[in-house]
């Protein structure tokens, strides 16, 4: 709906408000009198909202001039402006990082909370670096695309929220992910596609009885999808030999190893430790060098995996359930105990919460006489 609007001349910040409206008014009279084409209903609304805003302000009349015409009568053309969205947010006079955040909070549908918790920063910076951005292109034309690293950089963000909460947000970003691969020539966007479809062919298990946490490690892997495993592994194929090597391949590449592998214990972790520190080298990123400390405690036993732990931010989220499995493997049961505890208390979803509680019981069951 917003990219209605904006194709139809409307700014960012007033398509966002008018379509707010139209969301809320659709709240007061669905219910009792429900529409027969919604989108149309919505666009409609949303485009008079729009249009009475620009009418109230004297000091655009030169721009109400522009927009005063209502749009020709009609259905409402069945063009998806996501995707197109997407490039204008990441606008190229806002810095990436903050034309990420807008995306997320603007078309991804992510609250604020959700994407300081992603991008490891309080609400608060978060709510500014958003509001920054929206008065830094307020009255800007949105008529130039943004930067394609910042748009997989957004894509990649929201599947990950949609992974661990809402299905149709994975499957929207996969969708969308889809329609990027077909329109550019780019390694690093099938890499992402392919990444997106590995996960997301383990969804299914990733969750028992009551929404409870079920680890990699024990899960049911004859109800991954196959078909999703083969379709992204043949895509990170064909990127990786261009050789081209970019974030989201090395992910995939990981990705792809353990959706290879039968059984847990049969996982390739000296080859996933090397594409880990492919990874490293690519991005530096402190959330890779804690995950590469799990592979290496896989593949070289326990004691290597602490020591590389302790190359890692310790104030990281992760960190204490991480530490508390490299110990338990250690053997050193009371340590692992309390840190399986101090993790639960700081996890970020009642699953993880749950999971890493019954972890720490677990270990201190195993520490009675």
């Amino acid at each position: 709906m917003i990219g209605v609007l904006v194709r139809r001349g409307a700014d960012f910040a007033s398509a966002e408000d008018a379509v707010q409206e139209a969301l809320v008014r659709a709240l007061d009279t669905w219910p009792d009198d429900p529409p027969r084409d919604p989108k149309a209903w919505l666009v409609a609304v949303a485009w008079r909202r729009f249009l009475d805003a620009a009418r109230a302000e004297a000091s655009r009349r030169g721009r109400e001039l522009a927009v005063d015409a209502e749009p020709p009568a009609g259905p409402v053309p069945a063009s998806d402006d996501t995707l197109r969205l997407y490039f204008l947010c990441a606008h190229p006079t806002l810095p990436p990082a903050s034309a990420v955040a807008l995306t997320l909070r603007a078309v991804g549908g992510l609250t604020t909370r959700q994407i300081a918790t992603a991008h490891l920063v309080p609400e608060a910076t978060m709510a500014q670096r958003i509001s920054r951005a929206k008065r830094r292109i307020a009255g800007l034309p949105l008529d130039r695309p943004g930067d394609l690293g910042t748009v997989l950089r957004v894509l990649y963000l929201v599947f990950n929220e949609g992974y661990s909460g809402e299905l149709d947000l994975a499957a929207e970003a996969i969708r969308l992910t889809r329609q990027l691969a077909a329109l550019t020539d780019e390694p690093e966007v099938d890499g992402l596609l392919a990444l997106m479809l590995l996960h997301h062919a383990r969804r299914a298990s990733r969750t028992g009885p009551g929404g409870r946490l079920v680890p990699l490690g024990e899960q049911d892997r004859a109800r991954w999808d196959t078909d999703l495993i083969a379709e992204g592994v043949a895509i990170l194929q064909a990127a990786l030999v261009r050789d081209r090597l970019g974030e989201y391949q090395a992910q995939a590449a990981i990705a792809a190893l353990h959706a290879d592998a039968r059984s847990a214990a049969e996982t390739d972790w000296v080859q996933i430790v090397e594409w880990y520190d492919e990874l490293l080298r690519l991005t530096g990123s402190p959330v890779v060098r804690l995950n590469r400390a799990v592979a290496v405690g896989e593949a070289d036993g326990p004691r290597a995996g602490l020591a590389a732990l302790a190359e890692v931010n310790p104030d990281l989220p992760r960190y204490p359930a991480v530490a508390a499995h490299l110990y338990e493997r250690a053997g050193d049961l009371d340590r692992a105990a309390a840190l399986y505890a101090e993790a639960a208390h700081a996890a970020t979803s009642v699953p993880e919460r749950d999971h890493l509680t019954r972890e720490a019981a677990r270990v201190r069951h195993l520490l009675r006489p």
